[in-house]
């Protein structure tokens, strides 16, 4: 009788040790699942959101109207080359030499 009832509680302890972590890692695997699902919604409904300002911008005749009349009024005139730095060191150079050049 002894016997029997550590047999028992052995084999209870056993099987719900074992489906503990059975279901433990069942959830881990649909956290991840969520949490990956979570990620690409979250992604589409920026581009959603995008797209719906997009739309909504450029389905209005008023401000297309408006814009189209700004962009004719004003001159466009090519920028000088020399204008134009490549990075901060040559406009640092550049402004050292008039810097120098008005002494």
């Amino acid at each position: 009788m002894f016997k029997f009832k550590i047999f028992t509680s052995i084999t209870i302890f056993t099987i719900f040790l074992v489906g503990t972590s059975l279901i433990k890692n069942q959830t881990r695997n649909l956290e991840k699942k969520i949490y990956d699902l979570s990620k690409i919604i979250y992604f589409h409904e920026e581009n959603l959101k995008e797209s719906q300002l997009d739309f909504f911008y450029l389905s209005s005749p008023i401000i297309l109207e408006q814009k189209v009349e700004y962009v004719d009024h004003i001159k466009y005139v090519p920028m000088d080359q020399s204008k134009i730095f490549l990075n901060f060191e040559t406009f640092n150079e550049l402004k050292n030499k008039y810097v120098n050049h008005e002494r």
